[in-house]
């Protein structure tokens, strides 16, 4: 299991489109993976869930990929949290 720990910077936080965005990326990945934030933890791969993590600008998210391809799939989602969030 890889851990990622990232502050948002988006000024609208984790908002619908990146959240629709990061889906789409996991989806095409061989992986199962977990955000966390704060309390509150949601499926990675479904956005329905992402959403209701309320996740704001300064907010620290957690996230947690499992696999047999984890160590790319981390590099890929932690360029697309730099790029996007």
């Amino acid at each position: 299991m890889k851990l990622i720990k990232y502050v948002l910077t988006d000024p609208d936080g984790l908002h619908a489109r990146p959240a629709g965005e990061l889906v789409k990326l996991l989806k095409t990945l061989d992986i199962s993976a977990k955000i966390i934030c704060g309390e509150k933890t949601a499926d990675a791969r479904k956005i329905f869930q992402i959403m209701t993590l309320g996740a704001k600008r300064g907010d620290e998210i957690v996230m947690e990929i499992s696999g047999d391809h984890e160590e790319q799939a981390a590099k890929a989602v932690m360029a697309f949290l730099e790029e996007n969030l």
